[in-house]
């Protein structure tokens, strides 16, 4: 299931001598697969910006995009809930101050409410090569390390073991009028990281974190990065 948009941007990071992806060309190998992520325009100049605010729409979020900035919460790169024009171009402004020097874009993103957040991930382990993860995402995994990994290729009955095994697989049902996380494309994501990985032998890492269950239970990918072998 190979995909010729995801070549050609793994090819092109490659040629430039990278080994990590920005968070835009990310979501472009995760969408060619078929995983929703959120829409979003990389915007270059002020021209390009305006242009993606008329495409994407309010509310939406304003960020930092290169493969070379982390941590972009921390520095003030993020700018979310942007809900006017106003706003934005002050987000706009103030993000370029921080990047200009370092020749990053800006990306807008659509704005996604949920109370939930979860992550999807890969890692090549030297020894039993892709793996995948599963577990409660935000900014507190780390800390917390709910997470479960299986060993890829993965099938959906194993896929719903994980589910049940992570110690918060409370939080994908029905709780305080949210509705149940949609199983099956949850199902589908996480088997789908693991055919990237099988696929794709130029991939190392992938992390897909949040991945938010927005509106009907639905879950989106708002962050992502792709580290390359």
């Amino acid at each position: 299931m190979r995909c010729r948009g995801e070549m050609d941007v793994i090819g092109r990071a490659l040629r430039e001598g990278r080994r990590v992806l920005s968070e835009y060309e990310s979501k472009q190998i995760l969408r060619a697969y078929g995983i929703p992520v959120t829409r979003e325009k990389e915007a270059h100049d002020i021209k390009g910006f305006r242009d993606a605010l008329a495409e994407i729409g309010f509310p939406l979020v304003i960020k930092a995009n290169s493969p070379y900035i982390g941590h972009k919460t921390e520095r003030g790169l993020v700018h979310v809930d942007i809900r006017n024009q106003k706003e934005a171009m002050i987000a706009f402004k103030e993000i370029v101050k921080e990047i200009e020097p370092e020749g990053a874009s800006v990306l807008v993103q659509e704005m996604v409410y949920g109370n939930r957040e979860l992550m999807i991930g890969l890692t090549r382990d030297p020894q039993f090569g892709p793996c995948v993860a599963f577990g409660l995402g935000g900014i507190f995994t780390e800390i917390i390390q709910d997470i479960c990994v299986r060993i890829a290729p993965i099938e959906k009955s194993e896929v719903v073991r994980m589910m049940k095994d992570f110690k918060s697989h409370g939080i994908l049902e029905a709780f305080r009028g949210m509705p149940d996380a949609d199983l099956d494309y949850l199902v589908h994501m996480i088997i789908t990281v693991g055919m990237i990985g099988i696929e794709e032998q130029r991939i190392r890492e992938i992390d897909m974190n949040p991945v938010i269950l927005a509106a009907g239970g639905r879950p989106v990918v708002v962050d992502a990065l792709i580290a390359l072998c």
